[in-house]
């Protein structure tokens, strides 16, 4: 929130006139976008991340269809609100959190992954976090099979899921990431 609220200052112009922008250039992946804006218009990649996530996303009415729509489509669609409130949390760490969304999970970097986000289930999206020395709980369990690229899962089932001890474990993957 406060980066949209700090977007005109910071970039020169209104999330509406990016969207303008970012529609004329017919781009549709988001990494390609987030490039976009970096090297044409020299936003950060905090800001150019964003720009480029709030208009592929669901309340952008041109936004082009992308990875994190597929996922979030049909039997999952209500699903992603969950998505979207570990993103916002996540927006809130810094500058620096690259959201790279891939055909069935979201990549969370930092230099190197920390996280990932994937809608496993028609009623579950499992946080996946490279936290490799701390103990797994009942809630903070080990990946196991789950995937590869990270050490713990943690399951959730509704926004309420979306709460500070997560919040806080995500961080602290961010924090590892550097």
């Amino acid at each position: 929130a406060t980066m949209l609220k700090n977007l005109p200052e910071k970039t020169g112009k209104t999330l509406k006139q990016w969207f303008a922008v970012l529609k004329k250039t017919k781009l549709e992946k988001h990494g390609q976008m987030v490039s976009f804006l970096k090297k044409d218009h020299g936003v950060t990649h905090g800001f150019a991340n964003l720009i480029a996530h709030q208009f592929r996303s669901a309340d952008a009415p041109a936004a082009p269809s992308g990875p994190v729509d597929s996922q979030y489509s049909g039997s999952k669609a209500d699903l992603r609100p969950i998505y979207d409130a570990i993103l916002n949390a996540l927006l809130k760490f810094g500058e620096d959190v690259e959201v790279s969304p891939k055909k069935t999970y979201v990549s969370l970097r930092r230099g190197k992954q920390f996280a990932l986000i994937q809608p496993s289930t028609r009623t579950r999206v499992d946080v996946g976090l490279n936290l490799p020395k701390a103990k797994p709980t009942k809630r903070l369990e080990p990946s196991g099979s789950f995937n590869a690229m990270v050490s713990h899962r943690v399951r959730l089932e509704s926004t309420k899921d979306v709460e500070k001890k997560l919040i806080n474990w995500l961080k602290k993957a961010y924090e590892g990431a550097k």
